[in-house]
């Protein structure tokens, strides 16, 4: 089938990729098939229930490098699960009795997408493939050809999702300045928290590359401009078994020591504990459209910093998310690099009539290829394992967890 149609969609949370994705797309398919018609459906999935497309003109594909320098979205993002009629319904989207996938289904088909491409996390892919199987079962042949990004970097069986090296990067650069708080009390507790809701890759890999950038500076110790106040002293992830009290006796002896101490924490660590404990008191946790606890509303940093401020004694306690600002960042160069291959192979892909999600397939040796949607799953855990982290814990001083 001749491909004369092709619409896309970012949805899901923010990354550093997005901008860059919608851009590669559109300049690829200018030129390799410029003959092809592009639309843009406005706020992801919301704009494609209430049918609010922006059409890619001559000067949008002549001026799309742009879209390279910039984060965000340029076509906007939202959460929208279309298999949860009541909350489409609750937020206007849909009809009280309408089925949101057959709303989004009917939309494609009238606009005669040929090709959609979606640009999310699992259940934004996932939901794109309900899509073209709820339409092929209509005889209308709906290509969905997605791209990975989160900055988690958890999506399986991808090596590397798209927009994590740079929020790796963008947390190591909002620590260089936080780090600086140490100085405004003394017995400084800072934690800083960074996204990750079961993977604890984008903690490990920020703190990791905030060392690296450390080791490039210099310092003077003789008037307390030490390494050793400015460095991590502990990293806190969603897979490691912590033992607060060792922890905290550990960490008491860095603060009598350097007067501060600084954690690198992974949003979901703990996050087990915290909910058991808010339903134990009858409180009620508040989810999201696809029942996934709100994290912001939970607070793991705050949890963890009154966990450890009485036991190190800490006068001043400060609880730091680099979350928004890493997220938002335009792509770095390592980004860049990963998105022009995906994007080139996503079109490659539509063009042929293959759908699924562009990545390195793990389980193919790491093979770039359009990865079947059955197989695309969330949650991959961090492998704590890994030669570069048990080395840098060994260097801070914890004990792997």
């Amino acid at each position: 089938m001749r491909v004369k149609k092709v619409a896309m969609l970012t949805a899901g949370g923010l990354a550093p990729c997005l901008s860059s994705s919608v851009g590669g797309l559109i300049q690829r398919y200018s030129e390799t098939a410029p003959d092809v018609e592009i639309i843009c459906y406005r706020d992801g999935y919301k704009g494609l229930l209430l049918g609010d497309s922006i059409t890619v003109t001559r000067e949008i594909r002549e001026r799309a490098n742009l879209l390279h320098r910039y984060g965000g979205s340029p076509i906007g993002n939202s959460r929208v699960k279309l298999t949860n009629a009541k909350d489409c319904v609750k937020r206007g989207l849909v009809k009280e009795g309408q089925d949101p996938l057959e709303t989004a289904a009917e939309r494609l088909a009238r606009d005669k997408v040929d090709v959609l491409h979606t640009i999310g996390g699992d259940d934004t892919n996932t939901t794109a493939a309900d899509l073209a199987a709820f339409l092929g079962k209509r005889e209308y042949q709906l290509r969905v050809v997605g791209l990975p990004k989160t900055v988690d970097n958890d999506v399986i069986p991808v090596r590397q999702s798209l927009g994590a090296f740079t929020a790796a990067e963008q947390g190591a650069r909002f620590f260089e300045n936080v780090v600086h708080e140490h100085g405004a009390n003394p017995r400084k507790l800072i934690v800083h928290e960074v996204m990750g809701r079961h993977c604890g890759w984008l903690t490990a890999a920020t703190a990791f590359e905030y060392r690296r950038r450390l080791a490039g500076k210099e310092f003077l110790p003789a008037i307390d401009l030490s390494r050793e106040r400015f460095d991590v002293h502990a990293v806190f992830l969603p897979e490691m078994k912590i033992d607060l009290h060792a922890e905290a006796e550990r960490l008491r002896s860095l603060m009598d020591r350097y007067n501060c101490v600084n954690i690198f924490l992974g949003e979901g660590a703990g996050a087990e504990s915290i909910v058991a404990e808010m339903e134990s008191k009858g409180e009620e946790v508040p989810r999201d459209a696809f029942g996934h606890v709100k994290l912001d509303a939970v607070n793991p940093g705050a949890w963890f910093a009154k966990q450890f401020a009485e036991m190190l004694n800490a006068e001043k306690t400060l609880v730091q998310k680099s979350g928004y600002f890493a997220r938002s960042a335009p792509a770095n160069v390592e980004d860049l690099r990963l998105i022009q291959s995906c994007v080139d192979t996503a079109v490659e892909c539509a063009l042929k009539g293959e759908q699924g999600v562009v990545g390195h397939d793990e389980d193919r040796g790491g093979l770039l290829r359009a990865i079947e949607f059955k197989r695309i799953k969330g949650g991959k855990p961090f492998n704590t394992g890994s030669p570069w982290f048990g080395q840098m814990l060994k260097e801070v001083g914890q004990p792997a967890g």
